[in-house]
């Protein structure tokens, strides 16, 4: 144009500034803002806003924020094109504060382009009020687009709240809005936390009814939310009918295996891997060491970690290592996994001293239980469970006074011990039980369901296993405490509303204690029921009095 002596306008400066955008060319669009005003278009609106979206792509936000304060007008787009410039570079709380200058505006409001702004930035965590504002836009201002809908299962995705996630998505039918792909990858790990297999199902049918695979994305995400579901068959079947695998295929089902108990599969699995000729990279080790310490595969899963540091070259992360140290902390291996950690090149953070604490209660060492609880009070003071795993230890010694002591500790320092959760999804809708839990309409049938439930354990040989309750009372007391744990009472709550021999599915956000353990081979077994139940360390099949686990957890 140029050299044909044709000078560009208003209209040909936003598409050459577009062009300098997609090809993050700060230079020609440097070049292009001096002619801007060599011509005295600077004070041109789509020029202005071309200018704030080329400066956002290539990270100049300080040139951002003075073309944006410098314009004589603006519209909806230059607002939208400034909340994208903070998103686009992590800086979602600033592009929030300009969502919120825009809804106190009295002539700019935001629009569905301003929630599909704030998207790159949606796996940030977010405040109480900033979620609040984001749903405020959403409700007053896009709930007619779906990026919008998109964009808030998302944002409830990243901030762990599942819940919300799956009643928005359910909400969308009501609105008549049809999801897209991008809505379902987001949605179906929001199933897998709930454990809401039938809903999982269900989004798996619209997929495959709307023709929207194949998808690696969505394939790959159909699989964490089987294995998360604890239905591996399905999970597997996925990743068998996959036309292409990534290492996320691959990674997701090693993981699957390992959850649930498989460390064997777990390793093959990972072999096959290799063998496909993908490089499997650090994230892939994660979850096949995780595997062989669940099922108690101490040599394979030193070979996997020679392999990932000497074969591949990979530096451990503190994941690999704690890793390690689970592993060998499990196998009974306390001094090794302890001289393991003092012999790191990394400081050892939390999960490295937590897992180590953690082996010295599943195998009473309190020596080295003190001295992993001190670094953790140290590094962590204001995390509860590492205090309960310390009484835990005391509590099977018998050591009440050190428990009651610890207890008075956390009291003053005002650590509070996280309450256990049991989710269970019945007709699309998950219903939560707190331990003692009397909230819930049917708590009456439950209760009443349970004691019968109990006197039948009884007769089997069952004895409330105390040592899991960390207080210092009564034993009599101590079992009436553990028999309305949380995931009972939603074991329970499945019996009473659903057909005999129904799977149950838990899903827990703390570990299962050894008493719910033992409560629920049993009730899996005088019921004739398989009980799934998932808590924050791994999957527990249990069918006819047995746990896939073996005990071993």
């Amino acid at each position: 144009m140029f050299k044909s002596n044709i000078i560009p306008d208003h209209f040909t400066l936003p598409q050459v500034f577009k062009a300098c955008s997609g090809s993050e060319n700060l230079w020609f669009g440097l070049q292009t803002h001096v002619a801007v005003f060599k011509k005295g278009l600077h004070s041109n609106l789509y020029v202005g806003n071309g200018l704030i979206t080329m400066y956002g792509k290539c990270s100049r936000l300080l040139e951002v924020r003075k073309v944006f304060d410098e314009m004589p007008g603006r519209d909806v787009v230059s607002w939208n094109s400034l909340v994208a410039a903070y998103a686009q570079n992590g800086m979602f709380r600033e592009a929030l504060d300009v969502c919120r200058t825009m809804i106190q505006s009295s002539c700019i409001k935001p629009n569905a382009g301003t929630m599909a702004s704030l998207s790159p930035a949606v796996t940030s965590s977010i405040s109480s009020n900033d979620l609040t504002l984001m749903m405020e836009m959403f409700m007053n201002h896009a709930r007619d687009s779906l990026v919008a809908w998109n964009v808030m299962v998302a944002v409830y995705v990243n901030n762990s709240m599942p819940a919300d996630a799956v009643n928005l998505y359910l909400q969308m039918e009501s609105y008549g809005i049809d999801p897209d792909s991008v809505t379902v990858a987001s949605v179906l790990p929001a199933c897998g936390d709930l454990s809401a297999l039938s809903l999982g199902r269900k989004i798996h049918g619209y997929v495959k009814r709307k023709r929207l695979l194949p998808n690696i994305t969505l394939e790959n995400a159909l699989i964490d939310m089987y294995a998360k579901c604890g239905s591996l068959n399905e999970a597997r079947k996925v990743f068998d009918e996959m036309q292409v695998r990534d290492v996320v295929s691959w990674t997701s089902m090693v993981s699957a295996y390992g959850m649930t108990g498989d460390g064997q599969t777990a390793v093959t699995l990972f072999s096959d891997m290799q063998h496909s000729g993908l490089t499997p990279d650090s994230i892939s080790f994660v979850p096949v060491l995780s595997s062989c310490s669940h099922a108690g595969l101490l040599d394979q899963g030193k070979k996997l970690f020679t392999l990932m540091t000497d074969e591949y070259n990979i530096v451990p992360r503190l994941e690999h290592l704690a890793c390690m140290v689970d592993l060998l902390g499990r196998s009974g291996r306390i001094n090794e996994a302890y001289e393991f950690i003092k012999n790191m090149k990394i400081k050892p953070n939390d999960r490295i001293w937590g897992a180590l604490l953690s082996a010295c209660r599943l195998h009473s060492n309190m020596n080295v239980g003190l001295v992993a609880a001190d670094h953790l009070f140290q590094s962590v003071p204001e995390q509860a469970g590492y205090y309960v795993l310390l009484s835990n230890i005391y509590a099977k010694a018998g050591r009440w006074k050190d428990v009651t002591i610890l207890r008075s500790i956390m009291k003053v320092k005002g650590v509070k011990k996280e309450p256990g959760v049991s989710n269970v999804e019945l007709n699309d809708e998950v219903h939560s039980f707190l331990a003692g839990d009397q909230s819930h309409p049917q708590s009456k049938q439950i209760y009443e369901e349970l004691d019968i439930i109990v006197g039948k354990m009884r007769e089997l040989g069952y004895v409330p296993e105390i040592d899991s309750a960390l207080h210092d009372i009564e034993d009599e007391d101590k079992g009436n405490h553990l028999a309305v744990h949380s995931e009972k009472l939603a074991i329970v709550f499945v019996i009473i509303n659903t057909e005999p021999f129904t799977p149950i599915r838990i899903t827990k956000n703390l570990r299962v204690c050894e008493d719910c353990h033992i409560a629920a081979k049993l009730i899996s077994k005088i019921v004739d029921r398989e009980i799934i139940l998932r808590d924050t360390n791994r999957f527990h099949h249990f069918k006819n009095g047995f746990c896939s686990c073996g005990d071993y957890w």
